[in-house]
């Protein structure tokens, strides 16, 4: 009898063949190889990106890795997004004495192995996560930041068995059902999105048979959507900002300009108070934000300098100085890389390891700024208004 993690589907006048995973389960990588072995396909489809897939080749990646650049391209919040969002999937892998994501290599072995094409069928994992970004409100992300972070204490076990239910669509829809509730734009991207493209790059593999080696959560929507046309072109596009966000993003450090210039005209001293409170609110809840994530005192100081200035700069944000300031003068190792697996066990191990510590540096001195922004404006506006009245 064939496992009901197996999916067989004709399209165009292929065969394909679906495999359900969950990607830190024994019995899955075994079920890889044994279909693969069986079914001989031309193509094997598995759930990677070229980022991931050269990731999982390159042993000594670390090694690589320029935290600096990173923070420069404005990449450290999606790095650390992706740290933390890995840290679950490898708590249970840990518990299961497996490594995380091992079904994919194990079909990656199998194609090779067997003379089958190898194709990689996911969206690249940075355009899902800018996409997500965009597209999510400002009280998703924040739900969604604080999700995964919190992520990092829980230390709630999960058995063998319940691992296995995961992968049957009952318990699946009702997953991810609640996730669209919680997060309907996260769930948009991460999972719909992405079940469009699997879909288009699995039923346009080459040969006659296709075995997909697939998460069991895009089994259901691969099978409704493989049936469509997909705009593969459109799935890769970023969302650019709205005009309506790029003209807000300048009118308020115009506004705020404006109405300091406005009081000084009027009354220097107020303009001055004003100014004053720009400052201490912007630099000191940045300052304070990178000193919460366990940032140096120097980094502190640069993002205390920044602050006023970059919060006045659409384009600009403290949180890239302090971050730089806090790999100058904490420049992360080899170690330190290698040791997140370790250290992200506990809240105390997120703080200490010099990697996550430069990237919370980045986010934490952000959201200090923008706080600060917010409530130095609020009192700017206050003081324009008495000084007019």
């Amino acid at each position: 009898m064939e496992s009901s993690n197996i999916t067989r589907l004709q399209v165009n006048g292929k065969e394909i063949v679906l495999i359900g995973t969950a990607h830190v389960s024994k019995n899955s990588v075994e079920e890889v190889r044994e279909t693969i072995k069986s079914e001989q396909p031309d193509s094997v489809c598995i759930e990677l990106d070229a980022q991931r897939f050269e990731a999982v080749n390159q042993k000594d990646k670390w090694s690589n890795t320029d935290i600096v650049q990173i923070i420069k391209s404005k990449r450290a919040g999606f790095l650390f997004a992706n740290i933390l969002l890995s840290n679950y999937q490898r708590k249970l892998a840990e518990q299961f004495g497996i490594e995380s994501g091992q079904e994919m290599m194990e079909g990656i072995a199998c194609a090779k192995e067997y003379g089958a094409e190898l194709v990689l069928a996911d969206r690249s994992i940075q355009i899902t996560f800018n996409r997500i970004w965009r597209g999510c409100s400002l009280w998703e992300k924040t739900k969604l930041l604080f999700s995964i972070i919190l992520s990092v204490v829980d230390d709630e076990e999960i058995t063998e068995e319940d691992l296995e239910n995961l992968k049957s669509e009952d318990m699946l829809s009702a997953a991810l059902s609640e996730m669209g509730s919680a997060f309907k734009g996260v769930k948009r991207y991460l999972v719909d999105e992405r079940d469009q493209y699997l879909a288009y790059k699995i039923k346009n593999a080459p040969g006659d048979k296709i075995v997909a080696v697939l998460g069991a959560a895009h089994i259901k929507g691969i099978k409704e959507e493989i049936y469509k046309e997909q705009d593969i072109e459109k799935l890769e596009v970023i969302p650019p900002k709205s005009n309506a966000g790029k003209i807000l993003g300048w009118m308020i450090p115009v506004i705020i300009v404006g109405l300091v210039v406005a009081t000084f005209i009027v009354n220097p001293s107020s303009g001055w108070e004003q100014a004053k409170s720009w400052i201490l609110w912007t630099g000191l809840l940045s300052a304070l934000g990178t000193l919460l994530a366990g940032g140096h005192i120097l980094s502190a100081f640069t993002a205390f300098v920044a602050a006023p200035i970059t919060t006045l700069h659409p384009l600009l944000a403290s949180g890239w100085f302090a971050g730089m300031a806090e790999a100058y003068m904490r420049k992360p190792k080899v170690e330190d890389f290698e040791s997140l697996p370790k250290d992200l066990k506990s809240l105390k191990g997120l703080w200490r390891n010099k990697v996550t510590k430069i990237l919370m540096v980045v986010v934490f001195a952000n959201l200090g700024s923008s706080l600060g922004a917010w409530l130095g404006g609020l009192h700017i506006i206050g003081i324009f208004l008495q000084t007019f009245s």
